[in-house]
């Protein structure tokens, strides 16, 4: 099969691009009120999501800062100057990690994880059209 009639096969439908468009609307309206949620609380989303992370961390309370840049998909020294952000807003703590000092732990002040459950409390309400996120269908 020739190179052009392979590409026009896995071009997308109409029901393809339907559900991408929808897809894309439903996150957008998210992120917008995502936005307003945090702004509201006088931090940036960048801000919360970096919280959201330290504390969602499987298996642990804590995140390194090259864990935290590959959550936000975003360069480690971004990361560095988000944490440092936070921090200087008293809402995350470094820490060296006991097992390897060249790795720094981001963990949450009990202002930090005050703010991050109040904030994902609200953002709770709106994942409901993400029935994924939760399993259950809880809100």
């Amino acid at each position: 099969m020739s190179s052009s009639k392979q590409a026009k096969s896995k071009l997308p439908g109409k029901q393809d691009l339907e559900a991408m468009s929808v897809f894309r609307y439903e996150l957008r309206k998210f992120l917008r009120v995502s936005e307003e949620i945090a702004n509201a609380a006088g931090i940036t989303t960048l801000q919360y999501q970096l919280l959201l992370h330290v504390r969602g961390f499987t298996g642990r309370p804590w995140a390194t800062v090259g864990e935290l840049a590959e959550r936000l998909q975003a360069a480690p020294n971004g990361t560095a100057a988000l944490v440092s952000r936070c921090e200087s807003a008293g809402l995350v703590t470094r820490k060296p990690d006991a097992d390897d000092r060249r790795q720094v732990q981001v963990h949450l002040t009990p202002t930090g994880e005050r703010l991050l459950l109040k904030l994902a409390a609200e953002h709770k309400a709106h994942y409901g059209s993400f029935g994924w996120v939760f399993g259950d269908g809880a809100q």
